[in-house]
């Protein structure tokens, strides 16, 4: 594949999206730059509002929700989200990146610096994101299963402390369930 523009991110994002199996089509839509169409990522409209208020509400400049279909997350809603990293998190198997190891986990998975994170818990693609701290928060239903991932993402560098990941769930498990 050859690069279409928006830098060596946008190459590496498509590489993996490709070799993830997910379907990505290119438009270079006149003088724009160039989208990733997903056919299979069906946005939530209500998702959609309810994650551009939680990241109003909490200071996040980016974020993403995940809901548990047919086995592994489906992505449902992105703010400030590239598409060619939509295209990458549309589907996300359990224990894979942030939000597949929230679900796996059961628990909270951050870091402070998207960019420059050498955990392994953090995809190539993820770097794309113009955002440093994150989190992936799971959501769990009556039986304490994960139904849902929201993952939330801040300007600057910076740990999150144990209270303020605690608010940030308690704010998260008021996505709507469906």
């Amino acid at each position: 594949m050859q690069k279409l523009g928006g830098g060596d991110e946008l190459y590496l994002a498509l590489t993996d999206a490709r070799a993830a199996g997910v379907p990505v089509k290119m438009w270079l839509g006149g003088a724009s730059a160039p989208r990733a169409i997903l056919p299979s990522m069906s946005t939530s409209t209500s998702d959609q509002d309810w994650l551009a208020g939680f990241l109003r509400t909490h200071g996040g400049i980016a974020g993403t929700v995940h809901r548990v279909r047919e086995g592994e997350l489906a992505l449902c809603a992105a703010v400030n989200i590239p598409p060619p990293v939509q295209a990458i998190v549309a589907r996300v198997p359990c224990g894979k990146g942030m939000a597949g190891l929230a679900w796996e986990r059961r628990e909270a998975v951050q870091t402070c610096n998207l960019k420059t994170d050498a955990s392994g818990q953090v995809r190539p693609g993820a770097r794309a994101v113009e955002a440093q701290a994150a989190v992936a928060l799971p959501v769990l239903d009556d039986q304490g299963g994960v139904r849902a991932v929201v993952g939330i993402a801040f300007q600057g560098e910076r740990e999150l402390e144990a209270g303020e990941l605690g608010r940030l769930g308690q704010a998260a498990a008021g996505l709507a369930g469906h």
